[in-house]
């Protein structure tokens, strides 16, 4: 049974919205026991926000902004200081336009309370369903069932609705501290947005059971509804960079049969986004840099991004060690 959940926020010039999210936090019928705010440097009032809300979160202020990946890295081997309890806790994770509705970790939690129960162990990865502003499922967010099955139960009765998944995003994640530590994992800073928790979650889930449950819902207020894929921009540019440091570098979170399927899946993702595009000459710019630096370069390792945050760099080799083999200044 989970006892213990600490909340994890990554900001960025977004305080309207992060004192949305941090009201949703509050109003929770089964409060985090922890808040923490990750902010990325931001030059608009968010940490006034923070600060000043009643939920009582706990801010953690970058040097420079660190993208969503190095927010999550810093926050997440921050979280796991807190404790040491670590079978039984889990973390929270999500953007700052996330609002969670009332009873998004109950559910979270209530789910991941039948999982252990079926499964005789505790849940790796749980993810909430996504609604946009106007209430609509939003398709950016939801997974596909997990194709290949090799342990567990695939879906769970109580929790209506809830299936196995092989990779949830991070909007609305609750993570198992015990994986974490265990795999000695966290997100690959290097990949600064795009593609950051689907490598880290495929990697937590290649051997853990995680779920999909519709019954916790979260409003994702994006400024556009749909796919990330639709019409991206220059934005297109991590999507192709980290997307090949994946195949090369975490080749090892799939099987044969999943990395050919990721890879088929890739192809198709990109020539859609090149035909949905409205100015496909900047998304084959980025698609050639992304190319370029994808199969040019390899992702730094956490620790050396975060040189000049000794605080953060020191609590990500806490928990990586010389876990992550990516190139070191």
């Amino acid at each position: 049974m989970i006892s213990r959940v600490t909340a994890l926020v990554v900001s960025y010039n977004r305080s309207q919205l992060l004192r949305q999210c941090l009201d949703g936090l509050q109003a929770q019928t089964r409060k985090p026991d922890s808040i923490i705010v990750v902010d990325n440097a931001s030059s608009d009032d968010s940490a006034s926000v923070v600060q000043q809300h009643p939920c009582g979160a706990k801010l953690v202020q970058l040097s420079r902004n660190m993208g969503g990946a190095g927010g999550f890295s810093a926050g997440i081997a921050l979280a796991l200081e807190e404790g040491s309890d670590w079978d039984n806790s889990s973390i929270w994770i999500m953007d700052d336009d996330v609002i969670p509705t009332s009873t998004a970790l109950e559910k979270l939690l209530d789910a991941a309370e039948e999982a252990s129960r079926l499964n005789g162990r505790q849940p790796t990865v749980m993810g909430s369903q996504a609604l946009w502003i106007n209430g609509e499922i939003h398709g950016m967010s939801k997974p596909r069932p997990r194709t290949w099955v090799k342990a567990g139960h695939r879906t769970l009765k109580a929790s209506a609705g809830a299936y196995q998944v092989r990779s949830l995003s991070f909007v609305s994640c609750l993570i198992s501290a015990q994986a974490i530590r265990k795999a000695r994992a966290l997100p690959r800073s290097a990949y600064f947005l795009w593609n950051d928790d689907f490598e880290f979650t495929t990697r937590l889930l290649k051997d853990g059971i995680g779920y999909f449950v519709p019954a916790s819902e979260v409003v994702h207020k994006t400024k556009v509804f749909g796919s990330s894929d639709a019409d991206p921009g220059n934005r297109f540019f991590y999507e192709v960079r980290n997307k090949i440091w994946l195949m090369r570098y975490s080749s090892s979170n799939f099987t044969v049969m999943e990395f050919g399927e990721l890879l088929a899946k890739t192809v198709r993702r990109w020539v859609l986004t090149l035909l949905r595009s409205k100015d496909r000459g900047l998304i084959l710019k980025c698609l050639g840099r992304g190319l370029r630096a994808g199969f040019g370069t390899r992702p730094l390792d956490n620790a050396s991004i975060f040189c000049a945050e000794p605080e953060v760099a020191q609590a990500i080799q806490a928990v990586e060690g010389d876990g992550f083999t990516g190139h070191k200044r």
